[in-house]
């Protein structure tokens, strides 16, 4: 199995910044593509960003300018920077990551969800 923990969650205000860390442990051979996403109240699950393995990135419109995703792939560990945040980034993110947990099994994991609360 391959366990993903997500921090760096909290309420922050308008234009304010926060770092969110996931990091992949259990069995892992390889991991792949790792993302972020996020739940809005009432709204359903979108990607906010995703890496694959070899640093190709890809964002959502609505981030784009504002959020960095990075990896480090020596600490299985998925990075999220958002900056200028918005109200409308309020939300559960959570964190996934797909790969291999040996030569024979595949793998497609989540985290189990951090809240950012952007409010004044």
């Amino acid at each position: 199995q391959v366990q993903l923990v997500e921090s760096g969650g909290g309420l922050v205000q308008p234009g304010g910044s926060l770092r969110l860390s996931c990091a992949a442990s259990g069995r892992l051979l390889s991991i792949n593509t790792m993302g972020w996403y996020r739940r809005a109240p009432g709204q359903q699950r979108e990607l906010v960003a995703a890496i694959t393995k070899r640093g190709s990135t890809d964002y959502a419109d609505s981030v784009k300018g504002r959020f960095t995703i990075t990896r480090d792939n020596a600490k299985n560990t998925v990075y999220l920077q958002m900056n200028s945040l918005k109200p409308e980034d309020t939300a559960v993110y959570y964190c996934n990551a797909d790969g291999n947990s040996d030569f024979w099994t595949v793998f497609n994991s989540w985290g189990q969800g951090t809240q950012v609360i952007v409010s004044s």
